[in-house]
């Protein structure tokens, strides 16, 4: 599907966010805040980690997604007893005594990693590096996973028994931390109707491989202007506690802030959030709509701020 140039490509784009999104919406019932921020991760290229109680639909929704794309799709189920070599793949001996790698589910497209924090330290690196480097190591070779890849991983924040909870540094491998809640009563009304009764609607496939590579690229070719792109920096700084930028609130109640890749995924995903509204170009309400998921996962809280029940997102809230 060829464009004559990058302004109808824009003008397509935001085309195919609207007919994801009814697509989706035979299926899941709500959530529209959360469906636009895993789209956006997959048009900028970026993993997605979901976070929320049980039962409020993160599989189901990562599933209806994949079937809109005509993407291949692997579940992986995360437990204690996982190893790398069952993501990754492994060398078999065959038949010619000749050492053969079988791939494992993660050569796919999109890979839902359900419940990575029940999963060992050895198998979440595993993944994370396959995450960072597109390519996965085994007997000491190189396997590239296809293009595009993404993982999107779920986790249960209330049971943390007999959990290996994700550190900092490996939290910062995923683009955004989402957070489901409950859905309002009305919404609530109508998953149980539509789960109830008759089969499902199917869902159609909107979006192949190819064009999805070709929106990845197109969003990185947007233009930004440069006060846009120092807004993004000045506002990662002031999450850093003690520093020149560093607000009252970030140094009373932070006790790290984010790093340098949570300015460029300011940046790259504003630009997403631009096309997707229409726009040519990211403002800096664009910096401040992806900010949250953004900036959630990758600044720490100290003692008092979860004494006083201050939020991450307040904190967020209040660098605008």
């Amino acid at each position: 599907m060829q464009v004559s140039n990058e302004v109808q490509a824009a003008q397509e784009l935001a085309d195919i966010h609207k007919k994801l999104k009814a697509e989706i919406s035979k299926v899941i019932v709500g959530q529209e805040e959360v469906i636009d921020q895993v789209l956006l991760s997959l048009f900028c290229n970026g993993h997605s980690l979901l976070v929320g109680v049980p039962g409020l639909a993160k599989t189901l929704l990562i599933k209806t997604i994949s079937e809109a794309l005509d993407l291949q799709f692997n579940r992986i189920q995360f437990t204690p007893d996982l190893m790398p070599s069952d993501i990754i793949g492994s060398e078999i001996l065959d038949e010619q005594r000749q050492f053969r790698f079988i791939r494992g589910p993660l050569f796919a497209n999109i890979i839902l990693a359900d419940e990575i924090n029940r999963t060992p330290p050895k198998t979440q690196a595993a993944l994370l590096e396959a995450m960072q480097e597109k390519n996965v190591t085994a007997a000491g070779h190189e396997h590239a996973l296809p293009r595009p890849f993404f993982v999107l991983a779920t986790q249960n924040p209330i049971e943390q028994e007999g959990t290996y909870p994700l550190p900092e540094a490996q939290l910062d491998r995923f683009m955004f931390h989402i957070v489901l809640d409950y859905p309002r009563f009305e919404e609530e009304v109508m998953v149980v109707k539509s789960t109830t009764g008759g089969p499902s609607e199917k869902v159609n496939k909107v979006l192949d491989e190819s064009s999805l590579l070709r929106f990845q690229d197109l969003i990185r070719q947007v233009p930004v202007s440069d006060n846009v792109v120092e807004y993004a920096v000045k506002l990662v700084s002031k999450t850093r506690p003690n520093t020149t930028h560093a607000t009252d609130k970030v140094n009373e109640f932070l006790a790290y802030g984010a790093g340098p890749r949570a300015s460029q995924n300011l940046i790259l995903v504003a630009k997403g959030h631009a096309l997707m509204q229409g726009k040519f170009s990211p403002d800096i309400e664009d910096v401040q709509a992806v900010a949250e998921p953004i900036l959630r996962h990758r600044i720490v809280r100290n003692y008092k701020a979860e004494a006083e029940g201050i939020s991450v997102e307040a904190i967020i809230q209040s660098l605008f």
